[in-house]
């Protein structure tokens, strides 16, 4: 199932399945925004994490003595999400625990996506509320892939980002899907990050003290980019498939364990707890320019 949302600066689409964005577009120009899923790279456009991001040790985590086992990024992006239309510019998909879920994760929760348009703008919102009477430990994040280049006389090497605050970035590399010791600063050169296939070779760039609100990307060809706009998101990745024409921008509650983590679910960086019966909400935003 899908869902069509539209305005008169833009148009796009939402799969059921996973609640996942599969287009923007802009209707003033016709361009494209989003990655058009090509598997030979990488088949999905933006997906949802929850309830973890990124890898756990072994695969497995512990709540108390008991042991659990779940894939890198969780299991939401792979299930159908309820889906309600509540106009023609907002519709919000649920997803619920159930019987398979509680095995592989022993927490009961209701979980959302909100999709939004303004303007030139499309915000997601994630809105996690615990319906259970213990602590609901998750993790969520974004995994949005932007089309670079997004026009037929620009290169991949064209293109940039722009960082709204930072002037060099602190990049925590990742060894075997998981977050090891080691630091590599990558400066910026006023606060911009030109593009190359090569930065993404050894996996995301992930970041746990980015000082940025917005990210745009940009090109030195013409004015056609985005703006991506996040608020509370401590960790943030930017990743794309190897030599793949596209780049994510990734802002997350949580991050892939740590090469020393003891496994347990409430020691993991990053993790949120939400008391029985209170709501939690996080946006971002991308508004096409």
């Amino acid at each position: 199932m899908m869902i069509l949302l539209e305005n008169e600066n833009i148009k796009v689409a939402v799969a059921a399945k996973g609640a996942e964005l599969q287009s923007i577009q802009s209707k003033l120009t016709g361009l494209e925004y989003l990655w058009k899923g090509d598997s030979a790279y990488w088949g999905k456009f933006s997906p949802v994490l929850f309830p973890i991001v990124g890898g756990l040790k072994n695969n497995t985590y512990r709540v108390g003595n008991q042991s659990y086992q779940l894939p890198r990024h969780g299991f939401a992006r792979d299930l159908e999400f309820e889906a309600e239309q509540i106009s023609k510019t907002e519709a919000v998909f649920t997803l619920v625990n159930n019987e398979e879920t509680l095995k592989i994760y022993p927490f009961e929760f209701k979980f959302s996506l909100r999709y939004k348009l303004s303007g030139a703008s499309v915000s997601c919102t994630y809105e996690v509320n615990n319906p259970g009477e213990t602590d609901l430990l998750f993790s969520v994040g974004g995994h949005p892939a932007f089309a670079v280049p997004l026009t037929a006389d620009t290169l991949y090497e064209d293109y940039y980002l722009d960082f709204s605050q930072d002037e060099s970035l602190n990049i925590h590399q990742i060894e075997d899907n998981l977050i090891s010791d080691e630091v590599l600063i990558l400066q910026l050169n006023d606060r911009k990050l030109s593009l190359q296939h090569e930065l993404f070779y050894n996996d995301a760039l992930v970041m746990k003290d980015l000082k940025s609100t917005s990210i745009k990307i940009r090109n030195t060809k013409n004015q056609h980019g985005l703006n991506f706009r996040f608020i509370d998101f401590p960790f943030f990745g930017i990743w794309a498939a190897k030599d793949a024409d596209f780049v994510c921008l990734e802002p997350w509650c949580g991050i892939a364990d740590g090469i020393h983590h003891n496994q347990q679910l409430s020691d993991k960086e990053g993790i949120q707890s939400l008391s029985p019966g209170l709501d939690w909400k996080r946006s971002w935003e991308v508004e096409v320019l």
